[in-house]
Order: structure tokens, then C-alpha cells, then sequence
């Protein structure tokens, strides 16, 4: 056989192999990849499917002026963080992370970024404007939301498991978490990493790439 037939068929075998190499990828077992945890109090429904703990409903106002509620957010991926536009410490980095999740993730058209500012009452609208101009966010990705302080600082607290309040003696006056939250599309944690580390957000990367394939092989209760 010369060369030019053995290549072609190679490469045949390989079309008529795939398919079943992909159903064995997929089908056998639940253990073929790495898959991510679920964070945050679980129960079992009556019929004995596991319910995880989702982000509550919210209702925030982005930097556009736009309301932004959790349905803008269901069937996504996203990166959720607390943050406020004068912070003089954490921010600027974790912010520099996100951006860079933007980037790399841009052309996935079920990706968004979504920030929480923890001071709203200095960052308004046209401040949360402003600012999402100044990083170079895109609008359809990425939204910087603010609202009651009362009702974020819940959702912070109760949704995300996370610091969000006044404090006098933290840099800028808050105090808040560092973290960047990665949910799936169903409102669920799927990961907590450190937004001021680069390597913990290279980290985040993978798990985003790891939700991707998660879709293809579900577990049998997420709800």
C-alpha cells in the first residue's frame, strides 16, 4: 500500500471511529474529567434529587442605566465580584483579572462578567459609566451594577457567602471579598478564587473551560 492510499485510509477510519470514541467519552461513568464542586448548603427534594444553593433573584441597575435581574443571567456562565470605583487597594487588580476573563473569553456568546459595587451611593450610574469606559468593558458582557446598599450587601452576604459592608478602618472606607465567584448557568457557585492572584485566576480559567464540557455529560440532579 503506498503512501498517498494508507493516508486515505486513516484518515477514514478515524471519521468512522470518532463518533463512537466521543460516545464513550461522554457515557462512561460520571469520573472521565475533572468536574467542579458545588458550594453552599444542599437538600433533597421529595423525590430524592439533590437541590444545590443557587444566587437569589436580584434587581440591580447596570452602568447603562438598564435593570439587570438574575433572568438577564440564566443560561450563562459568569464571574460575579464586589468591588466600589475609588477602592485604593484590592480592586484595581481584581478588576485587571476580569478584564482579562473578558478577553479571553469574548467570543463565547454564553459568557458575562457581572460587578457589584459596595458603595453605592457615590458609584452611580454615570460613575459606573464612566468607569466601565475607562477598563474598556464591552457593554453585552459585562455589567457593573448598583442598587440599594442594604439589598446588595444581602445578596453578597446570603447568595455569594461573601464580605460586603462599611468600614471605617478598611482602605477607602469597605470592606469587602476579594474573590471572584464562578457560577453556572443554572445560578449555581461552581468555584471561589482569589481575584487579586493571577495564577488563581489562570486557575479560574480552566474551571470556566471545565463548565464547558460539564454541559455535555450532566450530572443527573443540578437543579
Amino acid at each position: 500500500m503506498n503512501k498517498q492510499k494508507f493516508k486515505k485510509v486513516a484518515i477514514l477510519v478515524s471519521i468512522l471511529l470518532l463518533p463512537s470514541l466521543l460516545y464513550l467519552l461522554l457515557h462512561t461513568g460520571e469520573n472521565n474529567f475533572k468536574r467542579l464542586p458545588f458550594y453552599g448548603p444542599k437538600s433533597l427534594s421529595q423525590s430524592g434529587d439533590t437541590i444545590y444553593h443557587k444566587i437569589p433573584n436580584f434587581e440591580f441597575t447596570n452602568h447603562l442605566g438598564e435593570t439587570v435581574t438574575q433572568d438577564d443571567y440564566n443560561g450563562y456562565f459568569y464571574v460575579a465580584d464586589f468591588f466600589f470605583v475609588t477602592c485604593p487597594t484590592i480592586c484595581p487588580k481584581m478588576t485587571t483579572h476580569m478584564l482579562q476573563l473578558q478577553e479571553h473569553f469574548k467570543d463565547r456568546k454564553d459568557f458575562k462578567l457581572l460587578s457589584h459595587t459596595v458603595n453605592p451611593e457615590h458609584d452611580s450610574v454615570k460613575v459606573l459609566y464612566n468607569y466601565s469606559r475607562e477598563v474598556k468593558a464591552i457593554d453585552s458582557i459585562w455589567n457593573f451594577v448598583t442598587g440599594p446598599k442594604e439589598i446588595i450587601y444581602e445578596v453578597a452576604f446570603k447568595g455569594y457567602f461573601a464580605n460586603a459592608m462599611e468600614d471605617e478602618l478598611a482602605p477607602g472606607g469597605f470592606l469587602h471579598s476579594s474573590n471572584l465567584f464562578l457560577i453556572d448557568k443554572k445560578g449555581h457557585i461552581r468555584g471561589i478564587f482569589d481575584g487579586t492572584s493571577t495564577s488563581e485566576t489562570n486557575t479560574l480559567m480552566d474551571a470556566i473551560e471545565i463548565l464547558y464540557r460539564e454541559q455535555f455529560a450532566p450530572l443527573k440532579s443540578k437543579k
